[in-house]
Formats: C-alpha cells, sequence, structure tokens
C-alpha cells in the first residue's frame, strides 16, 4: 500500500483500512500456527501498513502535530 493512496482516503475509509489489515494479520497469525504459512513476507508487510494507517488516521484526527505543538511550547529552554 502507498502512502499516497492514504492521503486521499477519509477518516473513515483509513478505519474500514484499519479493520482489513488488522483482519488479515490475524488471518496470517493463524495460518502461521497452523503451518499453512507460503508468503511469510506478508506479515511483515501487514504490519508495516497497519503502523502507516494509524500514523495517516492520528495525523487527520489532529493527535500527532497538537502533541508535538504542546511538548515543544512547554520545554523551559524552547
Amino acid at each position: 500500500m502507498a502512502a499516497g493512496d492514504l492521503k486521499g482516503m477519509s477518516l473513515d475509509e483509513l478505519d474500514d483500512q484499519l479493520a482489513k489489515l488488522k483482519k488479515e494479520q490475524f488471518n496470517l497469525r493463524f495460518q502461521k500456527a497452523s503451518g499453512q504459512l507460503e508468503n511469510t513476507s506478508r506479515v511483515r508487510q501487514v504490519r508495516r501498513d497497519i503502523a502507516r494507517v494509524m500514523t495517516y488516521a492520528t495525523q487527520k484526527r489532529g493527535g500527532a502535530s497538537s502533541a508535538v505543538k504542546s511538548a515543544a511550547k512547554s520545554k523551559p529552554g524552547a
């Protein structure tokens, strides 16, 4: 999944994508436990895609930027 695809998505679409990826991650873990997993690199790709989607969702919600700004303002030497 490309980062450019995520930038154009709305918050609801990001949440839907996150749910799909977590479901896929669960299925991959189940396949690994039962010895049926063929493409082991997909586990890593899905994990990174989940992190990427969560990052964009946090940015759209405004959580990351406001937390960084408030931390920078509260530093005494800044």
